[in-house]
């Protein structure tokens, strides 16, 4: 049996992964689960441990800046969920073993200046060079925050009659990725003016900030719920993982979602469906009935872009996509279309 490129799906992890995570520890509140981007641990008194961990990126291709870029802010996109910023890391380089000690001092050090600019402490880990790694994945990494324990926020706190809010734009790190790697057919079909703009979008792909202005940056705020970031299989996707993870159904307007001229435009290039592909920089975010113009004016504030997108119902009634006033059933896509598009255009001579 063969496995699927990406993320496992839900069912490979309710086969293998669910009831088999060791020994259960009761500190250990928010354990691995569908949709969750933390696990939770309970410290002794009033504070808690949050930890993610995800891939690190070596794109050459991309850039080194890049790659590091992406490295730490999608593991940060996944602490800000919780509503703080990390504050240690670790990190495992598995390196290829052409890849120079002057790129490798390139790389290291764009990997300390974003950690240090969001105020990470990187506490260790392991560096090595390996033969026959010609992987886009450099490694892993985890993230840890420690915060008091009632207020760290996980996906599956959201609760029936709560706001869905979206920040940004679908798509986001899908367009700038693809305009990046593919420059001249981009700027051909789109233009060059377009081309530059996706490029830009690029360091849109952190949602910290979006998470920090949501919460408020000494958490005043209470009336956010819960919150996703956006990854592969897209903003519906997310919202999808969201509703399931809390135990809820869901109500998504599909004229409701955000998506940027650019990122249909881009999208529509590589035949993809913005709304269904990989999206760092996006945030899910859910809030209290009446709360979404509270939470949206505290982001545009800071300039983020934020719509309401739907809201959050019992189990019973699914998680449903509106179109013309018709509600469907939305299925959850496995696999994320990026992947095959990105693919097919580096197969297909695209530069």
């Amino acid at each position: 049996m063969s496995y699927k490129l990406g993320k496992i799906d839900p069912h490979v992890f309710e086969q293998f992964i669910r009831n088999k995570c060791g020994s259960n520890r009761e500190e250990v509140s928010i354990g691995p689960d569908f949709g969750v981007d933390v696990s939770v641990v309970d410290l002794p008194g009033t504070m808690a441990m949050a930890m993610t961990s995800d891939p690190l990126t070596l794109l050459p291709s991309l850039g080194l800046e890049e790659s590091a870029w992406l490295s730490v802010q999608l593991m940060a996109n996944d602490m800000a969920t919780t509503g703080y910023a990390p504050m240690y890391g670790q990190f495992v380089l598995n390196l290829p073993s052409n890849f120079s000690k002057s790129d490798f001092q390139i790389y290291w050090d764009y990997i300390h200046r974003f950690c240090s600019k969001i105020g990470i402490a990187i506490t260790g880990g392991h560096t090595g060079f390996i033969e026959g790694q010609n992987s886009t994945i450099a490694g892993g990494g985890t993230f840890i925050s420690i915060a008091p324990k009632n207020n760290i926020l996980v996906s599956k706190y959201a609760k029936p009659g709560d706001v869905i809010l979206v920040t940004k734009s679908c798509a986001i790190s899908s367009t700038a990725i693809l305009a990046m790697c593919f420059p001249e057919t981009v700027k051909n079909k789109l233009g060059p003016e377009m081309q530059q703009q996706a490029c830009a979008t690029f360091y849109q792909t952190s949602s910290l900030k979006d998470a920090l202005a949501a919460v408020g940056h000494n958490r005043e705020h209470t009336d956010v719920t819960a919150m996703h970031d956006v990854t592969e299989g897209g903003v519906l996707g997310a919202i999808f993982e969201l509703a399931t993870a809390s135990n809820n159904g869901a109500f998504i307007f599909n004229d409701k979602l955000p998506v940027g001229i650019l990122q249909n435009e881009v999208c529509r290039l590589f035949s993809l469906d913005p709304r269904y592909c990989i999206g760092a920089g996006s945030m899910i975010i859910t809030c209290k009935e009446g709360s979404a113009k509270k939470v949206i004016n505290r982001l545009a504030k800071e300039n983020i872009f934020c719509s309401e997108a739907g809201e959050i119902t019992h189990k019973h009634q699914g998680i449903k996509l509106v179109t013309n006033d018709i509600a469907n059933d939305l299925l959850y896509n496995e696999n994320d279309p990026y992947w095959a598009a990105f693919f097919k255009a580096f197969s297909s001579g695209w530069k």
